[in-house]
């Protein structure tokens, strides 16, 4: 459907304001799997977790009429086996663009369509119909006046960037540098982003122990182990932010710039096979948990500071008819049937601190099968050099359990985890300690990370992770003001 003046208006007004808090956590949902909730049903867990941004893989129609009228920004996804026919045919994107997109907006808010995914390396012999793909489809847009609303681009591997450390040496591969020139030049032409799928955990398997894995997970690293770029002295404190600037600095060698990264991918699995140990639930917490924090406090990287990067976490669901090893199967923070298997959640940017990391929902629990003595090492551990707060523990409180050690070693590590994890805690204690997403709170012992707990240092709520809200900051307002002059200004042309 063609979008009339008022309805250009309100899009004009939805993107404005939408914009106004900067970079942007998103989602992907991905459905390679056996048991796939209903669309209503992922809409409910949407809503319910506050996510404002989703990427889909392709243009569902069930998915796109159930996120109808929920302010939710939509991406949709031309998949890999359709390039071929709009690569080569106008009319078959326009089509596509009509039956996929102006079909349900405005009432769908779809603002972009990634065409393909990692095309160039894992599909080479349609790379010379990528480009072309991307204009027809933009043309239609065009056509349908939805080009100021919808953008287009096309998801990158970090394979695309053979060398990505350090990044001030970062190249494309060679071969497709024809191709990457007409790519970039229609990002730069059409005012879209570069999409680059960033997957840390990939590049640490695959390292050999050449990186640490606290470079990996956001975790602070050893001051005597720094990661310095040589030929700027730009100092990286995590991969993410040198596989950004590495796709930066390739873009520079090609002689662009001023085309913004945005992240299609990013996330860690929770379970992995035999010979994947860092697949774990454990890593998969505090890397989401931090790559959320990084990217919503809203800094850059090393060489854009002032350009902050919005990502989509890589993912909803475990897909578990994914091919490939077990970690393959187990990247989403929800199993198929919609139960947690862990809980996402982020507290205030500005006044997190140790004693809140805003990890509502998740847990580190003694192993009731664990030595009883191997238990009382590690509460002693926990109550003494890990600092944990086990004053509820002591006898006349309401964690005390004369002849429950598990209970109360399970108190004494929760607090410990929950006051350390952010910085590089880990749920172990010798190996008797697991992660677990049951509430182990009773009565008035209240355990961290709880729904009932009140251990925010704020005294404030304690917003999702996807999708902040609360008052405007300084900047944010300013933006904001900022932004209702332009629309005033537009709308004199518009009217």
């Amino acid at each position: 459907m063609r979008t009339g003046k008022w309805e250009k208006i309100v899009l004009l007004l939805t993107f404005l304001f939408s914009s106004a808090s900067g970079a942007f956590i998103g989602i992907n949902i991905g459905t390679q799997m056996s048991s796939l909730p209903s669309a209503a049903e992922i809409v409910s867990i949407l809503k319910t977790q506050q996510i404002k941004h989703v990427r889909l893989f392709d243009a569902d129609h069930q998915m796109l009429n159930a996120l109808a009228n929920t302010g939710i920004e939509v991406m949709v996804g031309v998949p890999n086996d359709q390039l071929l026919r709009i690569g080569e045919s106008r009319s078959e994107a326009a089509n596509w663009i009509n039956k996929n997109v102006a079909a349900f907006v405005p009432a769908t808010n779809i603002t972009y369509i990634a065409v393909g995914n990692e095309v160039l390396t894992t599909i080479p012999n349609a790379a010379l119909v990528l480009v072309p793909a991307m204009q027809f489809l933009q043309s239609a847009l065009v056509a349908a006046n939805l080009n100021f609303q919808v953008k287009v681009s096309s998801p990158q591997s970090m394979d695309m960037i053979p060398k990505h450390f350090p990044p001030s040496t970062a190249t494309f591969n060679l071969s497709w540098n024809s191709v990457m020139y007409q790519y970039l030049q229609f990002l730069k032409n059409t005012g879209s982003s570069f999409m680059l799928n960033a997957q840390p955990y990939y590049a640490y398997a695959k390292g050999q122990g050449i990186f640490p894995l606290e470079y990996a997970l956001f975790r602070p690293l050893d001051p005597n182990n720094q990661i310095v770029d040589p030929n700027t002295n730009f100092q990286y404190t995590n991969m993410f932010d040198a596989m950004i600037d590495a796709a930066y600095y390739s873009m520079q060698s090609l002689n662009f710039s001023n085309i913004l990264v945005i992240v299609m991918a990013s996330g860690w699995p929770s379970l992995g096979g035999a010979n994947e140990p860092e697949a774990n639930i454990d890593n998969a917490l505090a890397y989401n948990s931090n790559l959320v924090r990084h990217v919503l406090n809203g800094s850059g990287t090393p060489s854009q500071p002032t350009t902050p990067v919005s990502a989509y976490v890589h993912e909803l669901f475990n897909e578990d008819l994914r091919p490939g090893p077990v970690s393959e199967k187990n990247w989403g923070i929800f199993a198929s049937n919609g139960t947690a298997v862990y809980s996402l959640t982020f507290g205030h940017l500005a006044e997190s601190s140790a004693e809140s990391t805003g990890l509502v929902g998740v847990f580190c629990v003694a192993n009731s099968s664990a030595d009883s003595n191997a238990l009382k090492k590690g509460l002693d551990w926990a109550c003494g050099p890990g600092s944990a707060n086990c004053t509820a523990i002591q006898q006349g409180q309401p964690c005390y359990e004369a002849d429950n050690l598990v209970a109360i070693a399970s108190y004494a590590y929760n607090d410990y985890y929950h006051r350390t994890q952010a910085s590089g805690g880990s749920c172990n204690f010798g190996s008797t300690a697991m992660i677990t997403t049951t509430d182990p709170s009773h009565g008035s012992c209240i355990f961290a990370g709880s729904s009932g707990s009140s251990t925010s240092s704020t005294g404030g709520t304690t917003p999702s992770a996807f999708g902040p809200v609360g008052a405007l900051s300084g900047a944010s307002r300013l933006q904001f003001v900022s932004s209702t002059f332009l629309v005033a200004f537009l709308l004199t042309f518009l009217v």
